[in-house]
């Protein structure tokens, strides 16, 4: 289950659902992933870092810095969200992120099996 930053806490997600279920918290800084740890987050979802259309309400990108930050900060897995391409997963993987979500890298693919596959061997490449 994937919470909003300024949605329930995992602590209280946890006991509504049972604890069979992953949590994890969107974040946008190192303390709000921290504070997600606390209060019992299985992971983060950090972004943006890139620019995207879909999170440009949620502030400017944070970039590969504030990215590599949380992932010192925290010690449950971090995903990078926002502007996420295959060219850019080396960086986002050498910052020490654990997988990357998208969005618009499959909803706007000619063909969307195609775009997975280049993500997810550019993720495999990627290794530092």
């Amino acid at each position: 289950m994937h919470l909003p930053g300024d949605g329930l806490p995992p602590d209280v997600t946890r006991g509504l659902i049972g604890p069979g279920c992953l949590i994890g918290v969107s974040t946008h800084s190192a303390v709000e992933g921290e504070a997600a740890l606390q209060a019992g987050a299985d992971f983060v979802v950090f972004g943006p870092v890139y620019d995207t259309p879909s999170k440009r309400l949620y502030g400017p990108p944070q970039g590969v810095a504030a990215l590599a930050e949380v992932c010192r900060r925290v010690t449950i897995p971090v995903l990078a969200i926002g502007g996420v391409t295959p060219d850019r997963v080396p960086e986002i993987r050498a910052a020490g992120a654990a997988g990357v979500a998208v969005i618009r890298a499959l909803l706007e693919a000619d063909d969307p099996g195609r775009a997975t596959r280049e993500l997810l061997d550019a993720w495999e490449r990627g290794h530092v």
